[in-house]
């Protein structure tokens, strides 16, 4: 069966530019001013959303059912719904959301919580982002609920984000307690981007029904989605990657876990968040899963600014 040549996969950042409302200015990449405190909030803006993404695609209900008090009046996420889900990824993904509950709770039994942004996780903002990683108008919309695989293709779009935010954010921590909060916190994110990616490279050659492309090709576009949208150089790569010179070693196209050249973990700064999960390439400019913007005052920083 036909699928997308990896040469369009080789243009496609080149295509995003004209798609894609991104500053023109330099973007920055470095270390944000903030102390511990503000860091840790500015995590909650990924917990919220993966909470509610995971609890609602696994049961049905987030977390204004399932843990009220951590929504802090919040208001509710803008079209999130029970998946279509085999019962063993329903299963993962159930365990993925309860443990969002406990990382929510863990971070504001050590900083002050924060009321829950206004988080869009309906197909409607899935559907663009699917669009702009393959770089075409899928049809029919591809609806990320409708399926298990696509429910694990939107759940890629996420918990890795989570992931590289916690690396880049660990150097410029100060106190002990931070630390061993937020690798704790890391550890399970790895964890539940490992079980992701694995489940989807399993599938790798899969076709997406009605759309001829691979899982593989869809991993990539999203992960080239994202580094465009970072603006901070390649920190994302697909579960598989076209040259091997690119895997582990200089030996494998498999890339279950995305890792530099010396397999350690990539790393984003607030900033570089923001543009990827607003889906506008400006930290500035909300959109995408933070239709209003993000909390705390890293992000409502740049909001203003």
């Amino acid at each position: 069966m036909a699928t997308i040549s990896q040469s369009f996969f080789f243009i496609l950042p080149f295509l995003l530019y004209s798609r894609l409302d991104i500053a023109s200015s330099a973007p920055s990449c470095g270390p944000v001013v903030a102390n511990d405190v503000d860091r840790i909030q500015f995590a909650l803006n990924l917990e919220f959303l993966e909470a509610d993404f995971f609890l609602h695609g696994a049961l049905g209900e987030g977390l204004d059912q399932v843990a009220p008090e951590l929504v802090r009046s919040g208001p509710p996420p803008i079209g999130a719904r029970k998946a279509n889900l085999d019962d063993l990824e329903r299963r993962i993904i159930e365990e993925f959301g309860y443990q969002e509950v406990g990382h929510l709770r863990a971070i504001t039994s050590a900083v002050e919580g924060l009321p829950r942004p206004q988080l869009d996780l309906s197909p409607q903002n899935f559907e663009k982002i699917f669009n702009q990683a393959i770089g075409q108008d899928l049809k029919p919309p591809m609806d990320p609920y409708l399926n298990t695989v696509n429910y694990l293709l939107a759940s890629y779009v996420i918990p890795y984000v989570g992931l590289v935010g916690y690396v880049g954010t660990i150097p410029s921590l100060t106190s002990s307690s931070s630390l061993s909060l937020v690798a704790s916190l890391l550890g399970v994110e790895s964890g539940q981007d490992a079980v992701i990616r694995a489940l989807l490279y399993k599938r790798e050659c899969e076709i997406v029904e009605p759309y001829n492309i691979t899982v593989a090709e869809f991993t990539r576009g999203i992960s080239n989605l994202r580094n465009q949208l970072g603006m901070c150089g390649v920190k994302d790569e697909g579960v598989i990657v076209l040259d091997p010179q690119s895997g582990a070693e200089n030996k494998t196209d498999s890339n279950i876990l995305s890792a530099d050249a010396n397999s350690l973990s990539y790393a984003r700064q607030p900033q570089e968040i923001l543009r990827i999960v607003y889906g506008t390439g400006n930290e500035s400019q909300p959109g995408g899963f933070l239709p209003k913007g993000g909390i705390g005052k890293i992000a409502q920083g740049y909001l203003n600014s």
